[in-house]
């Protein structure tokens, strides 16, 4: 058995980390004992992953529309709304 060294998204640390079950859609869940907090490393939607958020923002500055937007990024517009919408 292969000891993989996953890192908390939100902490940093890798000792704390632990198997939490799967997803709904069958990707392994990780738990940080630390922070208490849970996540994935691979998501079956586009939105989850942590840097579509940081490339909608950037094509908004780039002036890109709504839907063109979600059309490149294969996201629902809704998504793309919200995100803009509680950027700070």
């Amino acid at each position: 058995m292969a000891i993989i060294e996953v890192p908390c998204r939100f902490y940093g640390e890798t000792q704390p980390v632990r198997k939490h079950g799967t997803g709904s859609t069958g990707y392994q869940r990780f738990r940080c004992l630390d922070c208490k907090r849970t996540f994935q490393l691979d998501y079956a939607y586009e939105a989850w992953k942590p840097s579509v958020r940081e490339k909608i923002v950037d094509m908004a500055m780039n002036s890109a529309g709504l839907r063109v937007t979600d059309r490149v990024l294969k996201v629902e517009n809704n998504t793309v709304f919200r995100t803009l919408r509680n950027y700070s």
